[in-house]
């Protein structure tokens, strides 16, 4: 089965600036949702954000205002822009493929889920 491949992660400083990239091998993404997660060392993985096939989206609350999730179909890449960025936002980013419900409802049946990229806030 394909995984996904996250990119564009690395060290910033806080209040700085990041542009993750999430790129398909194995098939069109126009008709599913994708989904954004993080998970920092100890903690459970959470949703970050979700984009469905139609362009609805979905933020959890810390986010919003921050990150905005975005896609190219044409280039089977889903993108997560993150901006004003916190020393609490530092995890492993990953993203997954499913349904609108399984992304708002925390990812646990997504698939096709990617390695992660590092993204480390910090001076």
């Amino acid at each position: 089965q394909w995984r996904f491949v996250e990119s564009g992660g690395g060290l910033v400083q806080p209040g700085g600036s990041l542009k993750l990239s999430c790129t398909a091998s194995g098939l069109n993404l126009h008709d599913w949702t994708i989904g954004w997660f993080r998970q920092a060392p100890g903690r459970e993985r959470e949703r970050v954000s979700c984009l469905s096939s139609t362009g609805t989206t979905n933020y959890r609350d810390s986010v919003k205002g921050r990150f905005t999730t975005s896609r190219d179909n044409a280039r089977k890449t889903v993108y997560l822009h993150m901006e004003s960025l916190k020393p609490e936002d530092t995890a492993v980013y990953s993203c997954a493929l499913g349904i609108w419900r399984q992304c708002t409802a925390g990812g646990f049946d997504m698939t096709n889920w990617g390695m992660g990229t590092q993204v480390t806030v910090s001076t």
